[in-house]
């Protein structure tokens, strides 16, 4: 499966999959959309990117990816997955449909929506451990969650404050898992794709 250069897919039920794929090439990825099984099963790691929770994870049981993506997910492959797409990951959601179901495997608990609707859409620097130059991640927070608290083995990179709010934790990683709140992929600043791209790196795919 893999070559040379990591084969990256983005999962292709919603969201900005054009954007992500942008930014996996920008970052030296061989980048691909994702809808169903046979598909998956070509890659070496995914994107899960933003969009509406609820409808993402119907969609993913209704193309049939739901269970395989469990699968690869515990068996090690690398996932990025961005404010739906963090939510997808979470192993506990608060304010979630009693029904949700997500992908798991990062010991967090997300709350959906939590820096509020559309219009409370809001950009921030945001200070990301792992990346030593540059200065602030440009954070683009759209309908965002946030990480009410994480287990023992998740790593916090990245907290905020928004206005005189409490610090809330927007990027976390667990292993070969890696979830933020906001949308790099919107910025033109793809040092979070290529962070992750040199996480599935050293989990031995791709140069």
């Amino acid at each position: 499966m893999s070559s040379s250069t990591p084969v990256i897919g983005v999962l292709a039920l919603q969201g900005d999959v054009r954007e992500h794929l942008v930014a996996l090439a920008e970052a030296d990825a061989l980048a691909r959309p994702v809808r169903r099984p046979e598909e998956l099963a070509e890659i070496d790691a995914l994107v899960i990117p933003g969009g509406e929770s609820t409808t993402m994870s119907k969609l993913a049981l209704l193309f049939g990816v739901m269970e395989p993506l469990r699968t690869r997910v515990a068996a090690g492959m690398p996932v990025y997955g961005t404010c739906a797409g963090m939510i997808m990951l979470a192993d506990k959601i608060l304010d979630g449909r009693d029904d949700q179901e997500t992908v798991g495997g990062i010991d967090m608990v997300v709350r959906r929506n939590a820096f509020g609707r559309q219009n409370e859409s809001f950009e921030q620097g945001v200070d990301f451990a792992g990346l030593d130059e540059g200065g602030p991640v440009h954070g683009v927070f759209i309908r965002a969650p946030w990480v009410e608290s994480v287990g023992t083995g998740v790593e916090v990179l990245a907290s905020l404050h928004k206005g005189t709010d409490a610090e809330h934790v927007v990027a976390v990683r667990q292993g070969n898992l890696l979830a933020t709140s906001f949308h790099p992929e919107l910025t033109g600043d793809h040092r979070v794709h290529a962070y992750f791209v040199e996480m599935v790196r050293a989990a031995g795919h791709g140069r």
